[in-house]
């Protein structure tokens, strides 16, 4: 299994204005990206909010699809949604990591507008592959914030399209990152 972990981050993020804010959570995210990091193999799923009432928001989504009665109604969902773990802070998801697997993971930030010497699918495959800890940093609203990229060791670059429209959901980009890094290769 790949050393591999995830985080959707509701702050520091920003807004369509460039402002730093905290987006709220969707329960369209929460489920989504955790049946997506399950189908690849993801080791946790962390969902980054200081807010409290969001907190809580998520605690009640994944509690009833985990230990509630969707966790009887759809097992799979349930398999899905135990890797999802609520935190304040990606500081509090690397630590987390880092007390997991005994060593602080590559931190790889992910950002649809261009970053200097961001890298490649490839080689974060590599890296993966190489069986290093890492964790893959998404953004909510129109992004990480510029301090949260900073604080990366790496950046991914932009999933690139046919078109020249570049605004995916979250959910739609973890997944074909997801596949590009874990991926069965025909």
């Amino acid at each position: 299994m790949p050393r591999l972990y995830m985080a959707l981050v509701h702050y520091p993020v920003v807004n369509r204005k460039g402002e730093v804010i905290a987006s709220a959570l969707t329960n369209l995210d929460l489920h989504d990206i955790a049946r997506a990091a399950k189908t690849f193999g993801v080791q946790a799923y962390f969902v980054v909010t200081p807010l409290d009432d969001q907190r809580i928001f998520a605690g009640r989504i994944v509690a009833h699809w985990t230990t509630g009665p969707g966790a009887e109604l759809v097992p799979d969902r349930r398999r899905a949604l135990e890797l999802v773990r609520v935190t304040g802070s990606i500081e509090e998801v690397i630590d987390a990591i880092a007390g997991i697997e005994g060593e602080r993971p590559l931190v790889v930030a992910t950002c649809a507008r261009p970053q200097p010497a961001a890298i490649d699918c490839a080689a974060l495959r590599a890296t993966v592959a190489g069986g290093r800890p890492c964790l893959l940093v998404f953004g909510t609203a129109w992004g990480l914030a510029p301090e949260a990229i900073a604080g990366a060791d790496r950046v991914l670059l932009p999933i690139a399209g046919a078109a020249d429209y570049n605004h995916l959901a979250v959910r739609s980009a973890a997944a074909i990152v997801l596949d590009r890094l874990l991926g069965e290769r025909n």
